[in-house]
C-alpha cells in the first residue's frame, strides 16, 4: 500500500474518488458532502490531497481545503474504497493529511465535521477536540459544501449553529 500526497499522476481517479463518496453516502445513509471530479482534482493540482493506491488501484484519499484567509484549514472527503476498508487505512490516510496540513499550514487551526464515529476517533487520537460549530470557520463557502449533504436543511435551519455533524478542532498553539 501506498499513501502519499497526491500528485497530477493521480488526477485518473478522480472519477472514482467522486464515485465511492456518492456510493457511500447512500450505503450509510449519513450526511456526506458529495465532491465532483474537477473538484477533486483541484485539490490535486495545489497539492492539498493525500491518495493510497495498491498495485494502481485505488484505495483511499482525503483532501485539505483552506478557510477564512488561512485560519483554517479542514480535512474532508476521507473515504476509502469498500475493498480496503477494515485494515486502519483511513486512519493512516488522515495521519498524513494531518502532517500535510501542519507542514504547509502551520498557523491554521485544523477542523472537520462528520458524523462517523470512526473519524470522530482518530480525529480524537490525533488531537482534536469537539466544539460547537460557533468555533469553527464563519466563512460562507465552507458552509456551502454542505449543500449536497441530506442533513442541510438541519444546518440551514438552525443558522449554522448545529447538525447532526460534530465538529473537531486542533489548534496547533494550544497543543505544542
Amino acid at each position: 500500500m501506498k499513501i502519499t500526497v497526491a500528485s497530477l499522476k493521480h488526477i485518473k481517479y478522480c472519477d472514482i474518488i467522486s464515485e465511492t463518496i456518492s456510493s457511500s453516502a447512500k450505503v450509510r445513509g449519513t450526511g456526506i458532502a458529495l465532491r465532483t471530479p474537477d473538484y477533486i482534482k483541484k485539490k490535486i493540482e495545489n497539492n492539498n490531497a493525500i491518495i493510497a493506491t495498491e498495485n494502481s488501484e485505488f484505495a483511499g484519499f482525503c483532501y485539505i481545503e483552506i478557510w477564512g484567509h488561512g485560519k483554517y484549514v479542514a480535512h474532508s472527503g476521507l473515504i476509502v474504497s469498500p475493498k480496503f476498508r477494515g485494515k486502519g487505512l483511513a486512519k493512516k490516510i488522515k495521519k498524513l493529511t494531518f502532517q500535510h496540513s501542519l507542514k504547509k499550514y502551520p498557523d491554521s487551526k485544523i477542523f472537520g465535521i462528520t458524523t462517523g464515529l470512526p473519524v470522530m476517533k482518530i480525529n480524537y487520537e490525533l488531537g482534536y477536540k469537539p466544539v460547537t460549530f460557533s468555533e469553527l470557520t464563519d466563512d460562507e463557502e465552507f458552509w456551502k459544501g454542505c449543500q449536497t449533504c441530506k442533513n442541510y436543511d438541519i444546518l440551514n435551519r438552525t443558522n449554522k449553529q448545529m447538525c447532526l455533524c460534530t465538529g473537531m478542532l486542533y489548534e496547533p498553539k494550544k497543543n505544542i
